[in-house]
């Protein structure tokens, strides 16, 4: 075994292997301990997948296929499915994201466990979550993808109904029946793919691998709207903000960091991949759905009045400029989609990082009863600050590049309806910085309320530990892009190849 497919096994097996070493270990602060060490081997493992040759996937017949790093096993012989992973410069900074979150949040708990349950349950179950976030980012088989996608969808159910708020149970089932229905018409669009093409290899089926135009319009259906669950794009988004708001700390952060990137990722790895001319005949609507999710996503939040749904509902948006990347169907749009997938699972895990923070201390998420937060916690209200303009785009800091390039890449697309759609697009980006300064309006300024006038300004050292990496990974991708898109550059420019 090479060194490159051991750290691709090791990834996958490092966390699931610790999930029964957490469950198994029976003081619970030692659980949690065990847990942190192994999600701290995980990220090393993450981080030890850029060595080698940074090639990509070539997109193309499997000769012409180049990676950082491949495993190819048999899996099902009769069935012709094989245990096939691989990296490329698309799924690698996912794959550290999802790494590095995990093992901040797994932290996180040896400092404090949410209410309702053990903490070595709630690590054990974050370290399975985090099996099939990486499972699908490194998986190159159509029907592995699909069983690591399904991995998740139980732990993070549990996480939400033991650990969240007083409406947990409610908003568990409703994240379950969304995610299950995205789930079956995933698993439809895999089985149309596979009869057809004979083959679940992905590397093979990018491009079409001979699938007829009918097909590909079928396929591209049924997984564009299997992920666009998952993202949650617009209208389809609904599960999300009950989701957020009940989950603790922990799981918001991972359901909003990661967790909705295995939709974005598939939709671009899979479907547009896999379905080019459906993904051709379905850009329009792609486009219009998008600008549409912004728009409502900000006239939303403009109009909320809890902290928590207020970032979940920002998210719909962020996620529409993802989608408007991947519509327009060019370079600059999808290197506008990766780099707004890592940005926002950054900025938006450090804003429901500082707002469990908040809710914490106050024992409230109303705006109405949060104000003055400057005056008690300044550290707190500046950290706020930071995220919040983070979020909402500013330059030189990470959120800015993913929605100015899908804007810029609808404009270059050309023509009346990607104009049309780039200049609301660009509306709906006034409305983000609107919203998110009405938000450090009424929290951190004004006289303090009476939730806030009992806090005492210093922070945690576990709170700054966990927090502190996603801040200097705002600045860093902001000011420095190409630690993102440098990666990609390869890929995207051979699928787009494949696209036209």
């Amino acid at each position: 075994m090479t060194l490159g497919e051991f750290l691709l096994v090791a990834v996958l097996a490092l966390p699931a292997v610790g999930a029964v070493l957490v469950a198994a270990t029976p003081r619970d602060r030692a659980a949690r301990v065990v847990g942190t060490a192994v999600a701290g081997l995980t990220l090393v493992a993450a981080a030890l997948l850029l060595l080698g040759d940074h090639g990509w996937f070539g997109y193309g017949p499997a000769p012409a296929v180049r990676a950082w790093h491949r495993l190819d096993l048999p899996w099902v012989p009769g069935l012709d499915l094989r245990f096939h992973l691989g990296v490329d410069g698309i799924s690698w900074p996912l794959v550290a994201l999802t790494a590095l979150l995990t093992l901040l949040c797994c932290g996180y708990t040896v400092w404090k466990v949410p209410a309702g349950g053990s903490g070595r349950t709630l690590v054990a179950l974050l370290l399975v979550v985090e099996v099939g976030i990486l499972g699908t980012f490194l998986a190159l088989d159509l029907v592995l993808f699909f069983l690591f996608f399904e991995v998740v969808l139980l732990p993070m159910y549990a996480i939400i109904a033991g650990w969240g708020g007083e409406d947990r149970r409610r908003a568990a089932r409703k994240f379950a029946l969304y995610t299950l229905f995205g789930s079956v018409l995933l698993l439809v669009g895999v089985y149309v793919v596979v009869a057809a093409a004979g083959t679940a290899d992905i590397v093979a089926l990018t491009g079409g691998a001979g699938l007829s135009r009918g097909t590909q319009l079928a396929a591209f259906t049924l997984l564009g709207l299997a992920f666009a669950v998952k993202a949650p794009l617009w209208p389809l988004h609904s599960w999300l903000p009950d989701a957020h708001t009940q989950a603790p700390t922990v799981g918001s952060v991972i359901l909003a960091g990661v967790l909705l990137k295995m939709g974005t990722y598939g939709l671009i790895r899979v479907a547009v991949g896999v379905a080019p001319e459906g993904a051709r005949w379905a850009a329009p609507v792609l486009g219009v759905l998008a600008v549409a999710a912004i728009l409502i996503g900000s006239l939303v939040c403009l109009a909320q009045d809890e902290l928590k749904r207020l970032i979940a509902y920002s998210s719909v948006g962020h996620m529409g400029f993802v989608l408007l990347g991947v519509a327009t169907l060019t370079a600059t749009g999808i290197q506008a989609a990766l780099i707004g997938n890592i940005a926002h699972g950054v900025i938006t895990g450090l804003l429901f990082f500082l707002a469990g923070a908040v809710k914490d201390r106050t024992h409230t998420g109303s705006l109405a009863e949060l104000s003055g937060l400057r005056e008690t916690a300044p550290r707190l209200a500046g950290l706020l600050g930071f995220a919040a303009v983070a979020s909402l785009g500013l330059p030189g800091l990470a959120g800015f590049w993913g929605e100015a390039f899908a804007v810029f890449a609808a404009v270059r697309r050309g023509g009346p309806l990607w104009t049309t759609l780039a200049v609301l697009a660009a509306v709906g980006g006034a409305l983000t910085a609107a919203y998110f300064l009405r938000l450090l309006r009424q929290v951190t300024h004004g006289r303090p309320s009476p939730a806030v006038g009992r806090l005492t300004p210093g922070l945690a050292g576990a709170e700054l530990t966990a927090w502190a990496p996603l801040v200097l990974l705002a600045l860093a991708v902001g000011l420095a892009p190409t630690l993102v898109l440098g990666f990609a550059t390869g890929p995207v420019d051979a699928l787009v190849e494949v696209l036209r």
